[in-house]
């Protein structure tokens, strides 16, 4: 597991680069109208994966029901904090749990949703590998927003997803077989173990990390 280090800040120059959700959603948008996606890979693959994401995102957000005990939590924060997502368009996890970010964020005034692309970043996201090794995302970053410290970290995906998902790796599943594993899971689970984690990390009720563990 990845260990969160206190002292480790995210320097200013990438949060003003930053760009707010609705202007992710909007980039996708544009994207989908013009066949095309983010990062070096313009691959058929690829835009046909930011189209599939295009949808499951606008599917959430018009289905997500949050847990109570998520808003509470989330409403109890009472320091500003900034949450930086590293993401792509054509990347299926994020795409679930993105519009869950923005749903509990939206809770609270004092925190800040933010979005940079991996691939524009690899310096800032060479610091948060998944088990050291890989640039899995999306990749959250909870930073005091004052100082810019970090304060916890979530991602690539929910901690029992992930655990399923290195667990098909391991046995040589294919890789559209583990995609559709996922998408199962995602559809069955309904949000409720990202809002789970996320509300449990961001109101400092649990370990700093989650998502990462096998």
């Amino acid at each position: 597991m990845e260990s969160v280090n206190p002292t480790r800040t995210v320097e200013s120059d990438y949060l003003q680069k930053s760009i707010s959700y609705e202007a992710y959603s909007a980039l996708i948008d544009d994207l989908v109208a013009t066949s095309r996606t983010t990062g070096p890979d313009q691959s058929e693959a690829f835009i046909h994966y930011t189209q599939l994401n295009q949808q499951r995102m606008h599917r959430w957000e018009k289905t997500i029901q949050l847990l109570p005990s998520a808003e509470s939590a989330i409403r109890s924060i009472a320091t500003p904090q900034t949450w930086l997502v590293l993401t792509e368009a054509w990347c299926g996890d994020a795409a679930h749990s993105i519009p869950v970010l923005h749903a509990l964020a939206a809770l609270n005034p004092l925190i800040t949703l933010r979005f940079l692309l991996r691939d524009e970043n690899p310096q800032l996201m060479d610091r948060y590998l998944t088990n050291g090794i890989s640039r899995s995302i999306p990749k959250l970053i909870g930073l005091d927003t004052m100082a810019r410290k970090e304060l916890f970290t979530w991602g690539p995906r929910p901690a029992p997803l992930q655990a399923l998902f290195m667990k098909l790796r391991e046995e040589g599943s294919v890789y559209a077989a583990i995609k559709e594993e996922l998408q199962h899971w995602y559809n069955k689970d309904k949000t409720v173990t990202i809002q789970e984690e996320m509300a449990a990390l961001a109101a400092g009720t649990t370990q700093p990390t989650i998502g990462l563990t096998a």
